[in-house]
């Protein structure tokens, strides 16, 4: 886990120190907007953050959480100003829907003295959020890259896929291309499957029906990576060895615990990272501890022996 901009490396005692510190302290109100769970990631973040505020809320009763979540950009800033008009906010953590209709309402939060936590899909214009928490885009490509060169040391035939053209996809991709850069590895062919797993399943059968020989399949995302294993399935071959997504799913973190050939590793994008949000936005208002800048969550290797620490059994995701 990395920590970067004045976030200070006391929140852990924050952590510790902020109960107490809570029972004698005045009230404060803070709403929580993220997207419904309209697809696995979030409806995990949908999970994460329940967990957080009934964790929470036990244990600061200074604190009042109000959670919204909403199937579009519209109505998530309709929640935005009723949590402002209504609940008179003192806080807000946002996950915005898309980044460029919720700037305006979240910059009037901001602009009203709330404290803002903006997650991973940052705001369309910088410096309105107090604290920014995201995973490790870079890190992800990385690791998953690192992994490639350890499995393959004398070379091989992959292809990858790539999610929604934006500036995460990007940075994935990069760092996956500059880690097995200089090695025997060669990268056949790349394509957008947009994060979606029937159209993953799509591109992989384009890739298996033009490239005859393929020793692995970089699919940077566990939707992804599912639709990549029904096209292979599909198509009979014999010839791919291994299957690398990336987010943490539950159904592919219990296939590398299980020792499946097919899936040995996952490497983490969390949707935990909305409980890490709410947890330090809570510390703003129950403890000394200063809490602003950028938390990036770094991207872990999931293998077999650590797998069950990733295992989530009851989350939907």
């Amino acid at each position: 886990m990395s920590v970067r901009g004045t976030l200070a490396a006391a929140a852990a005692f924050g952590m510790l120190a902020g109960s107490a510190a809570a029972q004698d302290a005045e009230s404060y109100t803070i709403g929580v907007s993220i997207p419904a769970a309209t697809h696995g990631w979030a409806g995990g973040m949908n999970y994460h953050a329940n967990q957080a505020i009934e964790r929470l809320g036990e244990q600061y009763p200074n604190l009042e959480f109000v959670l919204s979540t909403a199937n579009g950009a519209a109505e998530q800033v309709s929640q935005i100003e009723d949590m402002v008009a209504v609940n008179q906010i003192d806080g807000l953590v946002v996950l915005p829907f898309e980044s460029e209709p919720l700037t305006p309402a979240v910059q009037s939060v901001a602009e009203s003295g709330a404290f803002v936590t903006v997650v991973d899909r940052g705001l369309s214009e910088e410096g309105i959020e107090d604290l920014y928490v995201a995973g490790d885009n870079p890190g992800l490509g990385r690791v998953s890259g690192e992994y490639f060169l350890e499995r393959l040391p004398d070379g091989g035939k992959i292809v990858a896929l790539r999610g929604i053209p934006t500036t995460i996809d990007n940075e994935r991709f990069d760092a996956f291309t500059q880690a097995i850069e200089g090695s025997s590895i060669e990268l056949l062919d790349s394509a957008h499957a947009d994060w979606n797993r029937d159209d993953a399943f799509t591109v992989m059968q384009d890739f298996l029906a033009r490239y005859p020989e393929i020793d692995a399949v970089w699919a940077q995302d566990d939707d992804q990576a599912i639709g990549v294993l029904e096209a292979i399935n599909q198509s009979g071959r014999e010839d791919i060895q291994f299957v690398v997504g990336g987010a943490g799913m539950k159904e592919m973190v219990k296939r590398v615990m299980d020792g499946d050939a097919m899936i040995p590793v996952d490497v983490t994008y969390p949707p935990a990272m909305i409980a890490t949000a709410i947890e330090l936005t809570a510390l703003h208002f129950t403890s000394p501890t200063p809490i602003a800048g950028s938390f990036v969550i770094g991207s872990e290797l999931i293998t077999q022996e650590n797998a069950e620490a990733f295992y989530f059994p009851d989350s939907p995701f």
